[in-house]
């Protein structure tokens, strides 16, 4: 139950100050109109491609796998992706599009920018392009004429006129501005601004702003998003890099068509020299033999030698190429590009060497923004290795199983031969000749044959990606988000002044109200709050009076009387004291005195500080002249409780001073001249007979009398009052300051004691501000802030 107790204090602590939340709140949304008016929005465009699979790759992972060079298909796909986005692909684009020089038209408060086909003239650079393209330079441009403009690099200065086709120096050399008559006329009067940027830095920006992400873990589409302030100009940038990543790896598949062909070309060099001097060795035995047909050997022979000798020239061929190969990549050196499908019967080896040129491929597309010591560049370094590695193994495994073929296809050779080589000497040479010649000629037609399917299967590559979706947008912008910038700033608007009000309350040290006080007061009563007045409010009750300061007062009295009836004994002496000066106890007491005065009651209101006296001045300088208060003193008062304490001829009457306030007739005693030992009079005997006197006389006596914390005046005749009224004052009384009268209290020197809340804000009047002192007030509109 406490807990919901304070829970709905704290939450009407906050409730109270309603206005400024709203205030707060309408100034964050008209900000927040204010940055979505004015901040230039953002366009998202996306697209996704499909990595297409190599079908050579796929083997090949089949063929090395044992050697664990690969992953899978996921390096594959990050591989492709830091490739799609490499510095030099994005340096392509940009310069394709021409991203390096933006154009401006200059607003008011802001600039918008154009791009495609709107700009009203072109620029021609006269310096060469390795120069611009590594340069920084921006102007304006004020266009007034069809044939005319004013230039400047300086927007506050000053502008010089050109001609148009007219040569403007800049420090990135020579400029041209050629018109486009169409658009021209669309931008008079207005002053635009150029700005060119190095084409690297451009490149970098698109590089860090573009996202390239797997659609999916094991999928091989890749989704392409970038967010700019032009949708037009996101979607070309997309479109142009898919196109450049698919044109440079076309380019690395013809690199390697091209290194093929050329090692075919030198084979075939070769072979046909060989194959001419074969022929010429025939054609010469023939001519000096004077042989034209030597007829044919037995069949059986033959047919036996024909079988074993082509068996024995297609492993010579294999051997005569594995050998190729072997050397070729055993004096290789450093990473390039090896020929494949040059016809060796062992698809792994033309597999991994296919995979080889492709691992090339990327890392010279890599290492043109990047050095060797990068970690995707080294990661395929290994990879090269294993795969040289490998084919070097698998070379070695087929030259050995291919000599072991021609050992045994010549040693069976030998023996057919044996038989044969029984037949005259011409024979078997020219037999030996034809054989020589027929190995020659099958390698160079075979050769040939490869030659035109490398080039056919390279001509008619495809690109390693397809296009899913073409690059698109939603026409809606994605940045700034209307919803959530409203949404943000209702937010803040309402945390502004919660924080400001808790950070004033977390640093607040003084009570405001009734509640606070009782939370630290124990079992001490507080009887009321006094309102706060306003400066053109009567200090002074009236008769009949309605106002929230009589009702607070009138309060103060019944709770009076029902603790003074609760007490054993009939004295009415009634102290009213406070911690320090100001904080409203001659306020108190007065109107203490003129409430108990309206019923009749026959009342005494006594200065009881000496050392500081108010009372005389708060009913003589206090006077208003309006007519809403009529105070008027009886006499002049020349003496009062200090010539009464320490000059036994003065008498009771002579100090009292019979007062009119507002009709209603009060005693008053005042404080007199301040005397040199005013501790020592207020122990007199005479204070002792004063109180005595005046209790019998009157129904009331109210004591104003001195601050406890500044001196012990009050504790010196604290014995003689029955009722101790504690006034604190809310918004200037530090909470800490109510341990001295509490323990004052607990010590036994202060009877009766009881507190008072003065100047308490009329919202904070009751817990809260919720049950306050509202008959007869009139309630301020909503809209005058408190």
């Amino acid at each position: 139950m406490n807990t919901k107790l304070d829970i709905k204090s704290i939450l009407d602590s906050y409730l109270k100050h309603w206005k400024w939340f709203v205030l707060s709140v309408i100034v964050a949304f008209l900000l927040a109109f204010a940055y979505l008016r004015y901040t230039i929005p953002k366009y998202n465009a996306s697209a996704k491609i499909q990595i297409i699979e190599d079908k050579g790759a796929s083997s090949e992972l089949s063929v090395l796998q044992d050697l664990d060079v690969f992953s899978g298909g996921k390096t594959r796909i990050e591989d492709e992706i830091e490739i799609l986005k490499s510095r030099s692909n994005l340096t392509q684009v940009v310069k394709k599009l021409k991203l390096n020089v933006r154009y401006f038209v200059i607003g008011n408060i802001r600039d918008s920018e154009l791009y495609g086909v709107d700009f009203p003239f072109n620029i021609n650079f006269i310096s060469a392009d390795s120069i611009v393209n590594k340069s920084r330079h921006q102007f304006f441009i004020d266009l007034n004429s069809d044939t005319s403009f004013e230039y400047s690099e300086q927007e506050d200065a000053p502008f010089k006129k050109y001609d148009f086709g007219s040569k403007i120096q800049t420090n990135i050399g020579d400029i041209i501005l050629v018109p486009n008559t169409k658009l021209i006329k669309s931008y008079k009067n207005k002053r635009l601004k150029v700005i060119v940027q190095p084409i690297p830095k451009v490149a970098a920006g698109y590089r860090q702003k573009i996202n390239v992400s797997p659609a999916a873990e094991f999928s091989n589409i890749i989704n392409i998003s970038l967010t700019d302030p032009i949708q037009k100009r996101a979607i070309d940038v997309i479109d142009e890099l898919v196109l450049t990543n698919n044109a440079n790896a076309v380019a690395d598949k013809k690199a390697i068509a091209d290194r093929t062909t050329k090692f075919i070309n030198d084979r075939i060099t070769e072979i046909y020299s060989n194959l001419s001097s074969v022929d010429q060795t025939a054609e010469s035995f023939k001519e000096s033999r004077g042989i034209a047909d030597l007829g044919s050997q037995s069949n059986v022979n033959f047919t036996q030698s024909a079988a074993n000798e082509k068996q024995l020239q297609e492993a010579n061929i294999q051997l005569n190429i594995a050998n190729s190969m072997k050397d070729l990549i055993n004096d290789k050196e450093g990473y390039d590009y090896i020929p494949t499908n040059v016809g060796l019967s062992d698809p792994g080896i033309a597999n991994a060497a296919q995979r080889y040129n492709e691992l090339i491929a990327q890392r010279n597309r890599l290492l043109e923004s990047s050095n060797e010591k990068n970690p995707v560049i080294v990661k395929l370094d290994q990879q090269l290795e294993g795969l040289k590695r490998g084919m070097q193994s698998s070379l070695n495994n087929v030259t050995n199983n291919l000599d072991l073929q021609v050992n045994s296809l010549s040693k069976q050779l030998s023996q057919i031969n044996s038989r044969i080589y029984a037949a005259p000497s011409n024979e078997r040479a020219l037999r030996d000749i034809s054989r020589q010649q027929q190995t020659t000629e099958s390698l160079y037609l075979y050769l040939l044959q490869k030659r035109e399917e490398s080039q056919i299967t390279f001509a008619s590559a495809a690109p390693k990606s397809k296009i899913v979706d073409s690059a698109y947008g939603s026409n809606q912008p994605v940045s700034p988000n209307k919803k959530i910038i409203y949404l943000l700033s209702i937010i803040i608007g309402l945390l502004i002044p919660f924080s400001v009000i808790y950070v004033i309350d977390l640093l607040d040290n003084k009570l405001h109200n009734k509640l606070d006080l009782e939370k630290i007061a124990g079992n001490v009563p507080v009887l009321v709050e006094i309102p706060k007045l306003g400066r053109k409010e009567s200090k002074f009750v009236k008769n009949e009076d309605r106002s929230v300061l009589a009702e607070a007062l009138r309060i103060l009295r019944t709770n009076i009387n029902y603790i003074q009836k609760s007490k054993k004994g009939d004295k009415n002496v009634i102290f009213v004291t406070s911690s320090v000066p100001g904080e409203g106890k001659t306020f108190v007491s007065s109107n203490l005195a003129a409430i108990y005065a309206s019923t009749g009651k026959k009342v005494l209101l006594i200065g009881g500080d000496i050392r500081n006296p108010k009372l005389y001045n708060f009913f003589t300088e206090g006077t208003p002249t309006d007519g809403k208060t009529n105070l008027k003193p009886k006499r002049i008062v020349k003496t009062g409780l200090t010539e009464y304490l320490y000059d036994t001829s003065v008498s009771l009457n002579d100090i009292i001073v019979p007062t009119d306030v507002n009709t209603n007739k009060v005693d008053i005693i005042f404080s007199g001249k301040i005397p040199p030992n005013p501790t020592e009079l207020l122990m007199s005997d005479r204070i002792n007979d004063l109180f005595k006197e005046v209790s019998d006389l009157y129904d009331y006596v109210i004591v104003d009398t001195a601050p406890l914390m500044v001196v012990t005046d009050t504790l010196l005749i604290s014995e003689h009052a029955s009722q101790i009224l504690y006034v604190v004052k809310a918004g200037a009384t530090e909470l800490k300051v109510l341990d001295f009268p509490l323990k004052l209290k607990e010590e036994g020197k202060l009877k009766g004691l009881s507190f008072v809340v003065n100047n308490v804000k009329q919202s904070n009047l009751g817990y809260g501000g919720k049950y306050g002192y509202g008959y007869g007030k009139t309630v301020k509109k909503w809209w005058k802030f408190s």
